[in-house]
């Protein structure tokens, strides 16, 4: 598969620049863009917040996964997958077994609360202890994000344009292209 037609499928904590990294590199690249949450609203015709209160987490993860396994079978697409998304093992199994590039948009909690700051849309930073959540959020899933990872960049003070760069830069490199693991 060329780097024109793989997918390139951004993983990472909520806050890290999935979508707004995910839009530069599609632009860079000539690629569409997809977010699945975005995706999700869209076709449901109700919010994530809505979804998670009727459904709760489980009713949205089920709707994560079929929609991450559509996704997936698009080519020349980048693909930003929502933080929670290595949570269920099937989601990591899809991930590991895609011919895409799984790119980990690694963040530190400090930059997550710094971006998050003014959300009120995410169903898991409702309410108080914000700090405490991301932290914990992070010791559970940091581990998986770099378990279906092919590469990892940190994203903390760079620019989502330079942050796009760093990832379209090694992807030009063909060497870079195989599984770093």
């Amino acid at each position: 598969m060329t780097i024109n037609s793989r997918n390139i499928i951004l993983v990472g904590p909520m806050g890290a620049g999935k979508t707004t990294v995910g839009k530069q590199i599609a632009i860079q690249l000539q690629k569409k863009f997809i977010d699945i949450d975005q995706e999700l609203e869209k076709r449901t015709g109700v919010s994530i917040n809505l979804i998670f209160e009727i459904e709760k987490e489980a009713g949205f993860r089920t709707r994560e996964t079929a929609m991450l396994a559509e996704l997936l079978q698009l080519e020349n697409a980048v693909i930003a997958t929502g933080g929670g998304i290595v949570g269920m093992e099937e989601n990591r199994q899809l991930l590991q077994q895609t011919d895409g590039l799984v790119v980990y948009l690694k963040t530190e909690v400090k930059h997550q609360l710094k971006r998050l700051k003014r959300d009120k849309q995410r169903p898991l930073l409702q309410g108080e202890g914000r700090r405490e959540r991301l932290l914990k959020l992070a010791r559970m899933r940091n581990p998986l994000y770099d378990q279906v990872a092919d590469v990892a960049f940190a994203s903390g003070r760079t620019s989502s344009y330079g942050m796009a760069k760093k990832v379209v830069d090694h992807l030009k490199n063909p060497e870079k292209l195989k599984r770093i693991k």
